[in-house]
């Protein structure tokens, strides 16, 4: 039986928002973990110019979907962002 640790999700933050280079109307969302060691890629195709979903600031995800940051640089990077984001924005703000 999973127990409520199980199921809690991780609290990962808007750090990065870019369209793709290799297909048209389709951009790529970075959120990582305030320590910046953890992240998750949500692609989002746009269906059309009036397309209004929005992004919030930060999304719960289950700790099975985050990958690693390997490359320190962008590990501080994502940290340094993750945390501005935390401070400057509720979870469910629009960005």
């Amino acid at each position: 039986m999973a127990s409520d640790a199980d199921q809690e999700g991780v609290r990962v933050w808007l750090v990065e928002r870019t369209y793709s280079d290799d297909e048209q109307n389709l951009i790529i969302l970075v959120y990582a973990t305030p320590d910046g060691e953890r992240y998750f890629r949500k692609e989002r195709a746009l269906t059309s110019f009036t397309d209004a979903r929005e992004t919030t600031a930060a999304l719960e995800v289950d700790a099975d979907n985050l990958g690693s940051v390997d490359d320190p640089d962008q590990r501080e990077r994502y940290a340094t962002e993750a945390t501005r984001m935390a401070a400057e924005h509720g979870p469910d703000d629009p960005i």
